[in-house]
């Protein structure tokens, strides 16, 4: 059963100072079976992360093997017609693995209504960082590492930071943090939300949640 749920924020600016702006996000939840449905979108992004390179030869593929090994009768040993017959060492493969593109897919009224029950599970961990996209104007980690520290996010655990647009300088700032993952508000995924202690909005990624899945 799906359920309206608001959840208010109270903006933080670069110093950690509380602002007057408040923004809600009006989530549809889904109240008993969401724990499933966020399961079968992880899913679905293990299998589509999958390269599906793997490969093996078979025995036309083999190198060599074009002459018969030894004359049909009058040997004494089994007939062969090829030293690159799967029964050979250096052979072909049966039945080896191929290269394939495995790819399961999830209605996207499902993929979004995952994505929100997601985002209320972790409403108490959530972050509104004002003006932090045009804060950093130079790519330096000790800049965003001084806004984290003043708006109290610890570093030492997986923080998700989610913007509007992904600027040069917050993107190069943040590239050499290891515990630190951004991402743009159009390309939010149930993987990234899931491995997140702590996750940081802007304003404009908070709107752009609104249009893009509560919609």
């Amino acid at each position: 059963m799906t359920v309206q749920k608001f959840i208010k924020y109270t903006s933080l600016d670069i110093n950690g100072q509380i602002l007057n702006d408040e923004h809600t996000l009006e989530l549809n939840v889904l109240e008993k079976s969401g724990n499933s449905l966020i399961h079968k979108d992880i899913l679905r992004h293990h299998i589509n992360r999958k390269q599906g390179t793997v490969s093996t030869k078979t025995r036309s593929e083999v190198r060599g093997g074009g002459r018969k090994p030894w004359q049909q009768k009058g040997s004494g040993r089994a007939r062969a017609g090829s030293n690159r017959s799967p029964l050979w060492r250096g052979g072909g493969v049966i039945f080896g693995p191929k290269p394939k593109k495995t790819v399961q897919k999830l209605n996207k009224k499902e993929r979004k209504l995952a994505l929100q029950t997601l985002l209320y599970n972790k409403r108490n961990n959530i972050s509104v960082i004002d003006n932090l996209e045009d804060a950093i104007d130079s790519p330096k980690t000790k800049s965003f590492f001084d806004i984290c520290k003043k708006c109290d996010v610890e570093l030492n655990q997986k923080v998700l930071v989610i913007v509007s647009k992904k600027t040069t300088p917050l993107k190069l700032s943040i590239r050499n943090m290891k515990n630190v993952e951004l991402i743009s508000a159009s390309n939010l995924n149930t993987l990234s939300i899931l491995k997140a202690k702590q996750i940081l909005l802007t304003p404009l990624a908070v709107n752009e949640i609104k249009e893009i899945y509560c919609g």
